[in-house]
C-alpha cells in the first residue's frame, strides 16, 4: 500500500515538472519571438531611413544640376574646362546670376517709365492740336479776310510813314528806342498768354500754352501787334 502511494507521488510529480518544463519551453519561444519581432522592426525602420535620406540626396543633387544648367556662367565654365563646379561655387554664381537679372529688371522698369511719361507727353500734344485744329475749322472765313485786310492797310500805313521818317535826315532811332519796342512787344506778349493760360493743372497748362502758341503768335497777330507800338511810337516822335 505504501509502495503504491509512493508510485503515485512520482507520478504526479513528474507531471508537475513536465509541466513547469513545458511552460519554460513556451516562455523562451515568446521571448525569442518578440525579439525577431523587435529586430523585424528596427531593420524595416533603418531601411525607411535610408532610402527616404538617399531620397534626400538625389533630390539636392538634382537640384544642383538644374540650378547649374539655370545659371549661364555654371554652364560657360562647364563647356570652357572639364573639372566639376563645387557646390559653393554654383550659389556663389547662382546669387551673381540673380543680382544681375534684379538689376536689368530695374533699368527696363526705369526705361519703361520713362517711355510712359513720353506717350502721355505725346497724347497731350496731341488731343491739344485735335482740339485746336477743330476750334480753328470753325472759325469764319470772313473775319479772317477781315482781319487779314485791315492789318494789310495798316502796315503798308506805317511802312509809308516808316520810308518818310528814314528819309529825314535829321532824326536818329536809338538803342534805347529800339530795346522799348522790343519790351512793348514782349510785355504785351506775356499779358496775353498770362491771360490765355489756365495752370490749374498740368494737361490744362499743356493745352492753354499750345493753343495760345498757335493763336497769338501767329505772323498776322505778331504783325498786328507790331503796327500797334509802331503807330504809338510814331505819336511819340510827332
Amino acid at each position: 500500500m505504501y509502495e503504491m502511494s509512493q508510485i503515485t507521488n512520482n507520478n504526479n510529480n513528474n507531471h508537475h515538472n513536465n509541466d513547469l518544463t513545458s511552460m519554460d519551453t513556451s516562455d523562451d519561444d515568446d521571448s525569442d519571438q518578440k525579439s525577431n519581432n523587435n529586430n523585424s522592426y528596427k531593420e524595416r525602420r533603418r531601411e525607411a531611413h535610408t532610402q527616404a535620406e538617399q531620397k534626400r540626396r538625389d533630390a539636392i543633387k538634382k537640384g544642383y544640376e538644374d540650378l547649374q544648367l539655370l545659371v549661364p556662367s555654371c554652364t560657360q565654365q562647364d563647356a570652357v574646362s572639364s573639372y566639376k563646379l563645387s557646390k559653393a561655387a554654383i550659389l556663389q554664381r547662382s546669387i551673381e546670376y540673380i543680382q544681375t537679372l534684379q538689376q536689368q529688371k530695374h533699368k527696363r522698369e526705369k526705361e519703361l517709365q520713362t517711355l510712359r511719361k513720353e506717350v502721355l507727353g505725346l497724347e497731350i500734344m496731341r488731343n491739344n492740336y485735335e482740339q485746336m485744329v477743330h476750334q480753328q475749322q470753325q472759325q469764319q472765313q470772313q473775319q479772317q479776310q477781315r482781319r487779314q485786310q485791315q492789318t494789310s492797310q495798316q502796315s503798308s500805313q506805317i511802312s509809308s510813314d516808316l520810308m518818310n521818317y528814314n528819309n529825314n535826315e535829321h532824326q536818329m532811332i536809338s538803342d534805347e528806342m529800339k530795346f522799348e519796342i522790343f519790351k512793348t512787344l514782349c510785355d504785351g506778349l506775356f499779358l496775353s498768354f498770362d491771360d490765355s493760360v489756365n495752370v490749374g493743372s498740368f494737361n490744362q497748362l499743356s493745352a492753354c500754352t499750345f493753343r495760345w502758341l498757335e493763336d497769338q503768335c501767329q505772323p498776322r497777330n505778331l504783325r498786328q501787334i507790331m503796327v500797334q507800338i509802331l503807330e504809338q511810337l510814331k505819336t511819340q516822335i510827332a
